[in-house]
């Protein structure tokens, strides 16, 4: 691909601008040549005619052979330009081939910041989503084959402790046994919602809805859970943030899962404080709790699906990691917006909706 493109930009560019030139020189000479013979050899009363030949076919001779060499010249260093100019398309798509293969290792080299730069800068941005999302989808597919083996394996020893009579089919077992059984539900309920999220732009049934009444549902929900941890409440809403146009069971959901987030990681006797503001078009809400703060390097990824920043917390306390995913999804779907920061013995998840 790169010769083909190459020479025809050589053919293009070179020959028709060589050819012009010359044409213009040759018939300038001719026609500047012809009056200027004519004009000196009346003066000095010599026939112009064989002097005049002589004198054309000597400039003639040596524009061609000036010519060839210019075009030599212009060839030469056009081709070194273009090759340089195209070395970045030509790279993209050797890499891209290893890209099709699963490979995203490889960058293009970038050497200038014209047009062909830019494009190179955005391949490589291209490919730096391209591998963290193989990457996520490969920690996907271990988290969920870790998700589904350790309720799976207990199950089976359990079943076959009760086979062999090692332990006693009495209610502690049978509990232990629907435990792991509810741990399996969870999971695929988890997913079922990360599906339904995934597609609920095409489902919103928007309606004008109380944001207030919603929040203090879910509060009221999680609120035997909250006193358990004597973790304290607050809630504050700014004039102009009550209503919303949403759908209601979606932004519930997207509530319920930010409420239980922070049941999970706020300290014993901490704090969590729910403030909604409006902001010029949109109305932003903010879950702030008291906790271990977010790393600056996993702060990024906290919404991505099946992302723990803790790799050796248990489903138990840590969740699968699609809490968050699922909110994404649902704000987005309304064309809002989510986010999140974290400082030392904070952590603030808000979600931004068209007012």
């Amino acid at each position: 691909m790169k010769h083909r493109l190459i020479w025809k930009l050589l053919l293009v560019n070179i020959l028709p601008v060589i050819a012009i030139v010359v044409l213009v020189v040759w018939i300038a000479i001719d026609q500047l040549a012809a009056d200027y013979f004519m004009t000196l050899m009346n003066k000095y009363d010599v026939s112009p005619t064989e002097t005049h030949q002589m004198f054309l076919a000597a400039i003639h001779r040596y524009l061609v052979w000036a010519s060839i060499a210019g075009f030599g010249l212009a060839l030469l260093l056009s081709y070194l330009l273009i090759r340089r100019v195209l070395r970045p398309l030509s790279q993209m798509s050797v890499i891209s081939r290893d890209y099709a293969a699963g490979h995203f290792g490889e960058r293009v080299q970038i050497t200038s910041a014209d047009e062909v730069g830019q494009l190179g800068f955005a391949f490589n941005s291209m490919a730096d989503n391209l591998e963290r999302l193989e990457m996520l989808r490969k920690t996907m597919v271990a988290d969920v084959a870790h998700e589904l083996r350790t309720p799976l394996t207990n199950l089976r020893g359990y079943h076959e402790a009760l086979s062999d009579g090692v332990i006693p089919p009495n209610k502690e077992t049978f509990r232990m046994l629907q435990k792991e059984i509810l741990r399996l539900v969870h999971l695929v309920e988890d997913l079922g919602q990360l599906a339904r999220a995934d597609a609920a732009k095409a489902y919103l049934d928007r309606r004008e809805m109380n944001l207030r009444q919603a929040i203090q549902q879910m509060l009221n929900l999680y609120r035997p859970k909250f006193e358990a941890k004597s973790i304290e409440l607050e809630t504050r809403f700014m004039p102009g943030s009550e209503v919303v146009n949403a759908d209601e069971d979606k932004l519930l959901q997207a509530i319920r899962n930010l409420i239980e987030n922070c049941w999970k990681y706020t300290v014993e006797g901490g704090r969590v404080v729910i403030v909604a503001e409006k902001m010029d078009t949109v109305v932003k809400v903010s879950f702030a709790n008291t906790g271990p703060g977010i790393s600056s390097d996993d702060l990024p990824y906290v919404f991505e699906r099946f992302y723990r920043a803790d790799r050796s917390r248990s489903r138990d306390v840590g969740g699968a990691g699609i809490g968050l995913s699922i909110v994404k999804e649902l704000i987005e779907a309304h064309g809002g917006k989510v986010g999140a920061e974290s400082s030392t013995g904070q952590t603030l998840f808000w979600f931004s909706l068209p007012g």
